[in-house]
């Protein structure tokens, strides 16, 4: 055997400037994708299809709040998402490509979960 592959072991990503900023503003604890938006200044259509295509890869994962959450609030229930060590480790790996990202989107203490 010439290589080993470890699927946890992230290699150069191919991310793009956008996809960066939103695994920066989850890191940074915007945690649902409105809030996501509002962070990055991006439009919708262009943070959800983003968040879909980085939790197929594996760098994010969601998981929907409980409905009676959402009722009592008055509101749709929210998807809320977080990085997988996949996506922290990547994240790492983009702050060498994008020096300035961590500046744009300060990651609170509360996202260094």
């Amino acid at each position: 055997m010439l290589h080993s592959y470890n699927a946890l072991m992230p290699v150069e990503p191919k991310l793009s400037h956008t996809a960066a900023m939103i695994l920066q503003a989850i890191h940074a604890g915007q945690i649902y994708g409105f809030s996501v938006m509002e962070m990055t200044g991006l439009p919708s259509g262009t943070v959800y299809p983003a968040m879909r295509r980085l939790e197929r890869d594996g760098l994010i994962v969601s998981k929907w709040e409980q409905a009676s959450i959402a009722e009592a609030e008055q509101r749709p229930p929210r998807k809320y998402y977080k990085l997988t060590r996949t996506g922290r480790a990547t994240l790492e790996l983009i702050y060498r490509r994008y020096p300035l990202l961590e500046k744009m989107i300060p990651s609170s203490p509360a996202g260094k979960a």
